[in-house]
């Protein structure tokens, strides 16, 4: 049997205390696992996972993974508190394969005067999205938010202003004549 050089040995024993090291340590990961949603919304208007009248419940901002059709219909499916005096919150999605499929919804109603979150939640790991508001003039509606594309899954929470009554397209800037709708502001 061959014996390996005394230098050989000494560096094989570095990069394995280095990978226990590496693997033992205390920080946490630079990256997580987030389960895919949910296909069916919670029934009861509370984020999913948590029972109606529960504090987890009440105390939710994060909309369920359904597609809200209101922000006025607090039952609805898939809108949640929002905070700082916001109405209840929208989502759109953009599922796999959303570059020839369109966002789902593709039309949405709020309520005139109130401002509301609306979370774009991007399922698509095939093609970067974003995801803009436009005003009823063409210009972009100024939300807090980033706006820039991303490949999903991933999601993107926005802080819309209060809005007075109209017709509001919003659009990925990637797939413009694909993925569009319609926010009505009543």
């Amino acid at each position: 049997m061959r014996r390996l050089p005394t230098p050989t040995l000494s560096l094989v024993a570095v990069f394995a205390a280095v990978a226990l090291a590496a693997c033992s340590s205390g920080s946490a990961p630079g990256w997580t696992y987030a389960p895919a949603a949910s296909a069916s919304p919670a029934a009861s208007g509370a984020a999913s996972g948590a029972p109606a009248g529960s504090p987890a419940a009440s105390a939710s901002t994060a909309p369920s993974a359904g597609a809200s059709v209101s922000a006025s219909s607090a039952s609805s499916a898939g809108t949640s508190v929002a905070p700082s005096g916001a109405t209840s919150g929208l989502v759109i999605t953009a599922p796999i394969g959303a570059a020839t499929a369109g966002f789902q919804p593709t039309t949405l109603q709020a309520s005139a005067n109130k401002p509301f979150t609306l979370t774009f939640d991007n399922q698509d790991n095939q093609a970067p999205h974003n995801l803009i508001l436009k005003n009823p003039d063409g210009s972009n509606v100024q939300v807090s938010g980033d706006t820039t594309f991303f490949t999903g899954p991933g999601q993107r929470v926005y802080q819309v202003p209060a809005l007075p009554a109209g017709a509001y397209p919003f659009m990925c800037q990637v797939h413009p004549t694909t993925m569009k709708g319609t926010l009505t502001v009543q």
